[in-house]
């Protein structure tokens, strides 16, 4: 291989890597979200190299921050979580937090969890938690080789302890530079969350019939 090349895939290998293994700053998120009630938890993982090796703890809610989820009648929950790329959510998560809640008048909306060390079914153990119709779970996808700041949105009717990858919409690849804009995401899982709302459910029987984006960006259930 030509010397270039080699040096761009040691660049994008290393890039991935920091941002599989770099942690979420949750002080800097918090302050992005001034304004906003928040709150913030963590699954049973204790730390990266056991996240990494076991899926299913990061899962799974600490029960220690039970206590720090406010049970009520939430139409939804918004979920920042660091996934496997912390920068992702560092970069993306608020400007499209934001965006959403602007097209959701009248909703009844849970103080925003900022969750670390985080699956997306960690979304069903808050969810449930708080007593909430939806739960959104922005979370930092599997860096490539092309981009490690890639942001995932995954929605959840009636999220609960158990809930099948099927019956979850995603929105994925949004970053400003070659995927979703903010503003296009947000238009969807607005879209998304209003038509879960009415229907009562989410997953593959959650068609997207809105046509408000490219095809390339068509809801689906994929695995966590």
């Amino acid at each position: 291989m030509p010397l270039e090349a080699v040096l761009d895939l040691q660049l994008a290998h290393a890039r991935a890597r920091d941002a599989v293994h770099t942690p979420l700053d949750l002080a800097a998120l918090g302050e992005g979200l001034d304004g906003l009630d928040q709150v913030s938890v963590r699954s049973q993982v204790p730390d990266r190299g056991t996240y990494l090796r076991r899926p299913d703890l990061g899962r799974r809610l600490d029960p220690a921050c039970l206590a720090d989820l406010p049970a009520g009648g939430w139409e939804a929950v918004f979920v920042l979580a660091d996934g496997l790329s912390a920068k992702a959510v560092q970069l993306h998560a608020v400007p499209l937090l934001r965006a959403v809640l602007g097209k959701l008048p009248g909703w009844r909306i849970a103080p925003v969890v900022l969750a670390s060390q985080a699956r997306v079914a960690l979304g069903d153990d808050i969810g449930g938690a708080l007593g909430a119709t939806l739960c959104a779970m922005l979370i930092g996808e599997r860096p490539g080789l092309s981009v490690a700041d890639s942001l995932g949105v995954y929605l959840t009717y009636g999220p609960r302890t158990g809930r099948r990858d099927s019956e979850r919409n995603c929105i994925s690849n949004i970053h400003p530079s070659g995927g979703l804009t903010y503003e296009m995401a947000a238009t969807k899982l607005a879209w998304l969350m209003t038509e879960a709302r009415q229907r009562r459910l989410t997953g593959v029987d959650l068609k997207d019939d809105a046509a408000i984006l490219p095809a390339a960006a068509e809801p689906k259930a994929i695995e966590g």
